[in-house]
């Protein structure tokens, strides 16, 4: 166990960082996996068909192509789309993109894409019964969305969310091509180093394991805290 020391000796403190850094990406990935999910999910349930049809783009795309896919394109491609538009302006130098930001909004996307499905279901398993209420009381459309549909739809949606959350935290694993030191491409470093590959990736395996008994166990708890409350 000499390999997982903390300091000059070992791997330790540097595989502890990467897990941080797993961390980071994945609760930021979620977040705008939200935000895209909030964006989205209006569109699906639209009426309107231009907009319905948006929205199935988006889900069917996404979830349609390989997540490493999805990274390739928008770290590589996205950089080489920069420096075209820099090249118009005169600008002809090198940029580089940075891997948190790309390796973050590119799982975001990703998971944002399962959360609009589940949002989707969530809004459709509600009695169509609460939606005349707050029609007939006079709520804006606005209004009766926050305030008597949300709080229902994230109180059917969280089930299902735990599912994308441990999609999102193990997507970030991919983001190792970027080089982002999260943990896999910490355990690549420090097998190359040792060439000891089947101890630090079964240790890789082993934190990941962790963090998912962890979230799960902290998901399950502010379900039941929700459920009750609700």
């Amino acid at each position: 166990m000499e390999l997982l020391a903390f300091g000059k000796t070992g791997w330790g403190d540097e595989l502890f960082y990467a897990t941080l850094m797993t961390i980071a990406v994945s609760i930021t990935s979620m977040l705008i996996g939200f935000l895209f999910a909030l964006i989205f999910t209006p569109l699906k349930l639209s009426k309107y068909k231009f907009l319905n049809i948006f929205g199935n783009f988006y889900t069917t795309l996404i979830r349609g192509v390989p997540e490493l896919l999805v990274i390739y394109l928008l770290f590589f491609g996205g950089s080489g789309a920069i420096m075209y538009v820099a090249s118009i302006f005169g600008y002809f130098e090198y940029i580089e993109i940075n891997a948190f930001l790309i390796g973050s909004f590119a799982i975001g996307i990703i998971s944002g894409a399962y959360s609009t499905e589940v949002f989707r279901g969530a809004i459709q398993s509600i009695d169509k019964g609460q939606f005349e209420a707050a029609k007939v009381l006079g709520f804006s459309k606005f209004t009766s969305f926050y305030k008597i549909i949300f709080p229902q739809m994230l109180r059917l949606a969280i089930p299902n969310l735990s599912n994308v959350w441990q999609i999102t935290l193990k997507d970030t694993s991919l983001i190792s091509v970027t080089g982002l030191v999260e943990i896999m491409r910490q355990s690549r470093i420090a097998s190359a180093f040792t060439r000891d590959p089947l101890f630090f990736y079964s240790i890789a395996g082993l934190i990941f394991l962790i963090l998912t008994f962890l979230s799960m166990k902290l998901i399950n708890k502010f379900e039941a805290k929700f459920m009750n409350k609700g």
